[in-house]
């Protein structure tokens, strides 16, 4: 197993120097499995099967969904700084967390007067989501570390709304990152997937064809061999 330590300079801020900070418990070496990106916690607190797909099956298939989130991301994907009106904006900055075990990259970083903002942006239209929330607060846990100051809110942009949405990183939204983050390894380790569960949140979903949930959620056979069967049930009127 891989140990790994994710202590590193990023855009001139020395980790290293964190090592005396009070933020958080001890610092700690993580097996490399144990790591769990930032986009984790947003598919597993919104589905715990939706996640074990992507991250333990390796299963993924577009839809109009994933392709929009794709595009609202593009001006964001490539690493980058500037100055504008005496705030340095970052994009795509790799991130990682010691103390919890966090890798990932934020959208945008804000960042004014040494205090770091990050901005995550989604497609659609503007509205509450516990699920970006999260992953967004998993970001502020790591940009904590890294400038070694407290990041007590950020913001999630609606790209169809144009509008930002801030959130505050509360000590419930912080206890509830840790939380998912220690299931995930849970299941990991475990290396099970999740029974489905049919509800509302599969409408959209761009994993539903390979999840199955009409045929294989909880209260129904997970075992289905007779995958026409399972099609058709999935679609009665083709």
């Amino acid at each position: 197993m891989t140990h790994v330590s994710l202590y590193h300079s990023c855009r001139g801020v020395d980790r290293m120097e964190l090592l005396n900070s009070s933020l958080g418990p001890s610092l700690q070496e993580w097996d490399e499995a144990d790591l769990v990106p930032l986009s984790a916690l947003q598919h597993y607190s919104y589905c715990p099967r939706q996640y074990g797909l992507i991250y333990l099956e390796q299963v993924w298939e577009e839809n109009i969904y994933t392709m929009k989130g794709q595009w609202s991301h593009e001006w964001v994907d490539e690493e980058t700084s500037h100055l504008q009106e005496n705030v340095q904006i970052l994009t795509a900055l790799p991130v990682g967390s010691d103390l919890y075990g966090l890798v990932g990259k934020c959208d945008v970083v804000e960042v004014q007067k040494g205090i770091p903002y990050p901005v995550e942006y989604k497609h659609g239209r503007i509205k509450p989501s516990i699920h970006d929330e999260l992953q967004l607060c998993g970001q502020a846990l790591c940009l904590e570390e890294m400038f070694r100051v407290p990041v007590v809110r950020g913001g999630i942009y609606h790209i169809s709304s144009k509008h930002r949405r801030e959130v505050e990183f509360t000590p419930v939204l912080r206890q509830q990152v840790r939380e998912i983050a220690g299931k995930i390894r849970a299941l990991n380790a475990a290396d099970v997937l999740p029974k489905a569960v049919y509800d509302t949140r599969c409408v959209h979903c761009s994993l539903r064809e390979a999840c199955m949930p009409e045929v294989a959620d909880g209260h129904l056979s997970s075992d289905w061999s007779d995958w026409q069967e399972a099609r058709r049930v999935m679609n009665p009127h083709h």
